[in-house]
């Protein structure tokens, strides 16, 4: 490893934000499955956003649904990408990222926001249906 990477075994739940909030960026890689179908951000992404980190992800369909590309995350089809995002990144920069993303998911994407979203597509779906007799 370069001497600028350090390797972490297993992160456990109860220090996700402190290692989320620590380094300058953190990077998101979803597994291939995820990737392909799209529109399904790994929890990670939004604990990330909600300690106010700095997230690089890779590309997939549908992210920006869920975080602004450029704005309130940083997405790279590659490694070269990935550097080239790393090296342009300033303390300041990633701080502005992080805090939009942050705001992004209080105002859009928790869990009670999720459930109200839940409830009301099953109500929908659930509702009988009404039928006129003339």
């Amino acid at each position: 490893m370069p001497p600028n990477v350090r390797w972490m075994d297993h992160v456990y739940t109860r220090d996700h934000n402190a290692f989320n909030s620590t380094p300058r960026a953190v990077l998101n890689v979803s597994r291939e499955s995820m990737a392909r179908y799209g529109f399904s951000p790994a929890t990670r992404v939004f604990e990330a956003a909600g300690a106010g980190a700095c997230l690089i992800t890779d590309a997939w369909e549908g992210i920006e649904l869920f975080l602004e590309p450029g704005r309130e995350v940083l997405v790279a089809n590659d490694g070269a990408e990935v550097a080239h995002l790393l090296a342009g990144l300033t303390r300041d920069r990633a701080r502005q990222i992080g805090e939009a993303a942050l705001r992004r998911v209080l105002a859009e994407h928790t869990y009670d926001q999720r459930a109200a979203q839940l409830e009301r597509v099953l109500g929908c779906l659930s509702a009988p249906a009404v039928h006129a007799i003339s």
